[in-house]
């Protein structure tokens, strides 16, 4: 059982380094007792995405629902033979992450199936699901000893998730309007989207950064420097789109380059060490 659990957490963590080498490498800069939980959380919600947003030509609800049950199932008796869905249950059950989190997450992934219009209350919702609960269940690994921190760390974790979910929207807006018809903005018509509704958007994913911000820097040092550095990364990746033209958003899908990053962990390494956050 031993080599299985290790197995299963391998498969997890190769996950990872294949889909977001960004999100790996933050991982590798938390303190090791922390990366097992996160990349079992990653692992989760990356083969759940998928399921909505790659397999277009199977039956896609079927398959999700067969993922929901199995997940549950797999917390319930401690054990399932898909190595993702029991890696992560181990992590629920160590780190005692609330049911509620991964229900919400999985509505949101849902809601991809058949939801191509969202209105603000259900984009709230979904921003909730997709975004805000993987930081809170992120933060219950780090603080599932630590209940008042926990609590007090909550709000940022959700800002800091709704603003790398919204730079993400922004991000992939050509695939997801050019090639999948989501509407994730009520009211924007990327068709017809202009500087004035792209400074509208950017300036709420401002807000959200600076208000996550108040919680990084009250993030224990083992952890903080592999959250301030996905920070960094959304920070830079959001510069970038600043500088584009409305019409250049359908266009292209903004990525930071392996020099910047670089650069990137260099700064942030260095902010953390000298407490200057």
């Amino acid at each position: 059982m031993e080599l299985y659990r290790k197995n299963n957490l391998d498969c997890s963590r190769i996950t990872t380094r294949n889909y977001s080498t960004s999100f790996s490498l933050g991982v590798r800069v938390l303190n090791w007792k922390y990366r097992e939980g996160i990349y079992s959380i990653y692992g989760f919600v990356r083969f759940a995405d998928e399921i909505v947003d790659t397999f277009f030509d199977q039956d896609q609800r079927t398959i999700f629902e067969e993922f929901r049950q199995e997940t549950f199932k797999a917390i319930d008796r401690g054990f399932s033979i898909n190595p993702i869905i029991d890696s992560f249950q181990m992590a629920v059950r160590k780190y005692k992450i609330d049911r509620e989190l991964i229900e919400a997450f999985l509505l949101s992934m849902e809601m991809d199936l058949s939801q191509e219009v969202y209105s603000s209350e259900l984009l709230k919702k979904y921003i909730y699901g997709s975004a805000e609960v993987v930081g809170l269940m992120c933060l219950r690994v780090f603080y599932f000893d630590e209940p008042e921190k926990y609590d007090q760390l909550v709000i940022p974790a959700r800002k800091l998730g709704e603003a790398f979910q919204k730079v993400n929207f922004l991000r992939d807006a050509r695939d997801d309007f050019s090639e999948k018809g989501r509407i994730y903005f009520k009211d924007i018509d990327f068709a017809n989207f202009t500087e004035a509704t792209k400074k509208q958007l950017e300036a709420e994913i401002d807000r959200d950064f600076q208000e996550s911000m108040e919680g990084i820097r009250q993030l224990k040092k083992q952890v903080r420097l592999g959250v301030y550095l996905a920070f960094s990364y959304y920070i830079h990746l959001l510069k970038e789109i600043k500088k584009a033209r409305p019409e250049e958003i359908l266009k292209k899908r903004y990525r930071i380059s392996s020099t910047k990053k670089s650069y990137l962990l260099v700064n942030a390494y260095l902010k953390n060490a000298l407490n200057l956050l």
